[in-house]
């Protein structure tokens, strides 16, 4: 994840639980990730056969049936466009599960009912109930499956145990050969906006990556979209017309939607998600036979229940913003304090949208503009956190961000490159000293470094 305002990890809440069991199970977690098979996905159909015998192992195939999914992929959005998706529907009085990824600090973060992440009772029940039956069923034919297939299976078991009425799905990555696609009758499926990411798996062109992510469509199954480039609209399209099924293509919300409510992920982009997730909701209740409770019209402003979903939709490290909770008094007396800006952004075009949102973001925050108004001598100093694993390409992401801070004038002050290790005290702790720090390789780091150095140079060379 590249975090372009701020890579901290800070979440309300405070640190995942930190049981023995429970670490016990993250390291059991931690020992499906392979290097063969990307632990996001399926790449592309990487012994994807296997979901199957899985999905049998565990019994699910008559749960996952009678599920009553709304399956979402995209490149850019999906996690927000399930988000507000599910809190309409939580909003409408259903018991909903909620299926997303990544995670920040907890992995229970991607399970969630009702809007609250799964209890750390519930996720060891559960997956010891997975773990336990897979490993007695799997061998050399049929081995684990990988991390991320199995958080896939521990959602449908989740889910059909606890007996929700929908369930939100996000796509991994792709959608053709992702984990979640072994949903054979969805509801409903919707495509956030296509762009750029992870060419190596899905495609060199928006036409290949669009054919990918249309694999969630099925025949008999409603379709929308939100507005895409014309070859990625290009392809949506070509697979729709091969099933036979209508695909429909959804405008964002406008604020009078909303009756002066705000979204509760922030940024203007999540005005496009929002216009998806009440066009996937709606189109989950008319299936459902709730037609009574759904928009009248496009025109007019939403009804209640949606705007109450929308405006209390809740995602982290999704243009969030996290006052530092640790600022002293001495600190506050003289009207500082330090924020957080924390986004997912990691392609190209998150890159530009994410440097957009962090400079009205920034120019609206009383915080920030506050002390500069009081003293002339006093002034807010924008540093960028920046982490990215090393299968990304700097000089895709970087230029991108770089050219639109500037555009929008932002003009950060300090530049950070972190590695994804963090270190901590856990709360509670009688440790009288930190322990030593771990030793990590900053070479990938160091590169990013080199290279936002020579952006700021050529940058600067074309301004003279």
């Amino acid at each position: 994840m590249a975090s372009t305002t701020a890579a901290a990890q800070a979440q309300p809440g405070g640190v995942p639980p930190a049981t023995a069991e429970y670490d016990e199970v993250l390291g059991r977690l931690s020992s499906l990730i392979t290097q063969k098979v990307r632990a996001h996905s399926g790449n592309r159909g990487n012994q994807w056969d296997l979901m199957a015998h899985y999905v049998k192992i565990l019994e699910l195939e008559q749960p996952i049936a009678r599920m009553k999914v709304i399956h979402v992929a995209g490149t850019k959005g999906k996690g927000s466009t399930c988000t507000f998706t599910e809190s309409i529907l939580r909003s409408c009085g259903f018991h909903t599960g909620l299926f997303t990824s990544p995670h920040l600090m907890d992995i229970r973060e991607r399970f969630r009912l009702d809007g609250v992440n799964i209890s750390e009772e519930k996720f060891l029940k559960y997956f010891w109930w997975c773990w336990n039956k897979l490993k007695e069923k799997t061998d050399d034919d049929i081995p684990m499956p990988a991390y991320f297939r199995f958080l896939a299976l521990l959602a449908f078991k989740i889910f059909s145990a606890e007996q929700v009425d929908v369930a939100v799905l996000e796509v991994g990555l792709g959608g053709k050969f992702d984990a979640t696609n072994v949903v054979k009758e969805p509801v409903v499926c919707g495509i956030s906006s296509l762009g750029y990411d992870h060419m190596e798996i899905l495609g060199n062109t928006l036409g290949e990556i669009a054919g990918e992510k249309a694999g969630i469509f099925k025949k008999g199954v409603p379709a929308y979209t939100a507005p895409q480039p014309e070859e990625a609209m290009t392809g949506l399209k070509q697979r729709a017309s091969e099933l036979g099924i209508s695909l429909q293509i959804v405008d964002p919300l406008e604020p009078h939607h909303l009756k002066d409510q705000h979204l509760g992920l922030h940024g203007e982009h999540q005005y496009i998600n929002a216009g998806l997730a009440v066009a996937l909701a709606s189109s989950w209740l008319e299936k459902q036979g709730h037609k009574d409770r759904i928009p009248l019209n496009r025109t007019d402003p939403l009804p209640d229940h949606f705007i109450r979903g929308l405006a209390s939709a809740s995602l982290q490290g999704r243009a969030q913003i996290v006052p530092d909770s640790q600022v002293n008094s001495e600190e506050k007396d003289k009207d500082c304090s330090l924020v957080f800006y924390l986004d997912g952004a990691h392609s190209p075009e998150s890159m530009e949208i994410c440097a957009k949102w962090f400079s009205h973001a920034t120019k609206d925050d009383r915080r920030l503009t506050s002390s500069v108004e009081q003293s002339q001598t006093s002034s807010s100093q924008k540093i960028l956190l920046f982490n990215c694993m090393s299968v990304r390409d700097p000089m895709r992401l970087l230029p991108r961000l770089l050219d639109a801070s500037t555009q929008n004038g932002v003009h950060f002050d300090l530049a950070l490159f972190v590695p994804n290790q963090s270190q901590y005290n856990k709360l509670g702790s009688n440790t009288s000293a930190p322990a030593e720090p771990e030793q990590i390789d900053l070479s990938w780091q160091l590169s990013l470094q080199t290279v936002w150095e020579k952006l700021l140079q050529d940058k600067g060379s074309s301004d003279i």
